[in-house]
């Protein structure tokens, strides 16, 4: 993405492709059978989420959430909490609703699109008490960096949806893009690293050890957790 201040942040290069892998029968049947309870249209309108979920209660974002391995595992052991899934990939999303569907959850909404445009026209200022965003793509080419969705301005766009004490959890596998997110987080106004300035975490309870991530350690890599709260204004952008 390009967040250059001179430029509206509409304006941007996106942080993914869009290769939609090949659905399986099942994975496209929940778009069919379940979408109409577990899915989230974008509308490009500020969204009543205490009616989406008929309840009020504190909301997680996690963005990109690949196959929902770890969002179906954590909304399930989290049931006073809401979560709301953005992911751009029909496979993913068709087999996330198939695991929601199983065990009949009550707790989960989800957006297939931009996660960009869903912050900034659907998420009320001050309304998520966490954001997620677990082994987003590295980009590992230094001429594709840009790309790469921790951004000082999308930092910013965060916050701004962010209640008082929330938390932005970042996780990656990819020892520059690590380095990364902790110059973005520790030059961002208003976040404060829980662990201490500069340091990564241990991985939390509530963060399983995914098919993905196991993948990546067998290749050698290490993995790197940051815990950052929100302790500014939260106003709109």
């Amino acid at each position: 993405m390009t967040h250059d201040e001179d430029q509206p942040f509409q304006r941007r290069i996106r942080s993914f492709v869009l290769r939609e892998g090949r659905m399986t029968p099942a994975q496209q049947r929940a778009f069919d059978d379940h979408w109409a309870r577990f899915g989230l249209d974008y509308t490009g309108n500020a969204r009543d989420l205490d009616a989406t979920f008929g309840r009020q209660a504190p909301r997680v974002l996690e963005i990109g959430f690949g196959n929902g391995e770890a969002l179906a595992w954590a909304s399930e052991h989290d049931l006073d909490r809401d979560y709301i899934g953005v992911e751009v990939h029909g496979p993913g999303v068709g087999r996330l609703m198939n695991g929601l569907a199983e065990r009949d959850a009550s707790n989960v909404r989800i957006y297939k699109h931009d996660a960009v445009e869903v912050l900034e026209n659907e998420i009320a200022p001050g309304s998520l008490s966490e954001a997620r965003i677990w082994f987003p793509d590295p980009w590992h080419k230094k001429r594709h960096n840009k790309r790469r969705l921790v951004q000082p301005a999308f930092v910013a766009l965060l916050a701004s949806r962010m209640a008082p004490g929330g938390l932005l959890h970042l996780a990656t596998d990819w020892e520059p893009y690590a380095e990364h997110m902790r110059e973005v987080m520790e030059a961002a106004e208003g976040w404060r690293n829980r662990v201490g300035p500069g340091q990564s975490a241990e991985r939390p309870v509530w963060r399983i050890e995914t098919h993905f991530e196991r993948r990546g350690m067998r290749l050698g890599h290490g993995v790197w957790d940051f815990l950052y709260e929100w302790h500014g204004a939260t106003t709109a952008p």
